[in-house]
């Protein structure tokens, strides 16, 4: 039995926004030649083919691949799925063709790259004229009132000024970026971008045991995503942009 495509919807609360943004571009028209750098065991890669879509993903875990590929098999969309191993600020060089996207996914990415600036301008590249990139980032005023609920005001204050609060926890040290910084690097890279939205203003603040009603919470999230002052402090920032020249 198949999992029905994930729309704003269906899908879960903390990627509603997302899905909402999406949805227009996604479930009319044609199907989209997509590439979702970063995309791992396939999140949004697997309900968008899906709907119909080709969706090649790039990402530089074989074990996350591997999760991709069997996910899309038992969603009865193997055929439409394209895995292929390589790093985002890399990502020309693990590309099976020149052919150009009409929808580029980059979400959770620009955070860990070496250069942010340098992978939007290679996303901006493989988008044909009128394509769209969906950019998410971690949001650092929602970072910071998490770290402070959390009971950790010295990791709160250092995200503040833009500092990795815990350096020594090993791995990469993560960027958060404010809606305007996240603008700018779109921009900087040739690409229009349009309004941001904010993404989990309030599911990560409540945790996995809160027993709220699913359908209610979904429903708050996309009524707070484009509403501030509550999109300010979520824990993400959400943005459609477009490569101009349609």
């Amino acid at each position: 039995m198949t999992t029905p495509p994930a729309t704003a919807a269906q899908a879960p609360a903390r990627t509603a926004a997302i899905w909402a943004a999406l949805d227009p571009v996604v479930s009319a028209g044609p199907p989209l030649q997509v590439l979702d750098v970063g995309g791992g065991s396939g999140m949004f890669a697997v309900p968008l083919a899906q709907l119909g879509h080709q969706v090649t993903v790039v990402d530089p875990s074989a074990d996350a691949l591997a999760t991709l590929h069997r996910r899309a098999a038992t969603a009865g969309a193997g055929e439409r799925v394209r895995g292929v191993q390589g790093d985002g600020d890399r990502m020309l060089d693990a590309l099976p063709s020149s052919e150009p996207y009409d929808l580029v996914l980059c979400h959770y990415v620009l955070e860990v790259v070496d250069d942010p600036a340098s992978t939007l301008q290679q996303i901006a590249g493989v988008l044909r004229p009128g394509g769209r990139l969906s950019a998410a980032s971690a949001n650092r005023a929602g970072a910071v009132l998490a770290r402070a609920i959390g009971g950790h005001p010295v990791e709160a204050r250092a995200l503040v000024t833009g500092q990795d609060p815990a350096p020594a926890r090993g791995g990469p040290a993560r960027r958060r970026f404010s809606p305007d910084e996240l603008l700018a690097l779109i921009a900087g890279a040739g690409l229009e971008p349009g309004e941001w939205r904010g993404v989990s203003v309030v599911t990560d603040l409540l945790g996995a045991s809160t027993g709220a009603d699913s359908d209610a919470l979904r429903a708050l999230e996309l009524s707070l995503a484009g509403t501030s002052p509550y999109r300010d402090v979520a824990t993400a920032l959400h943005v459609l942009a477009t490569r101009p020249g349609a």
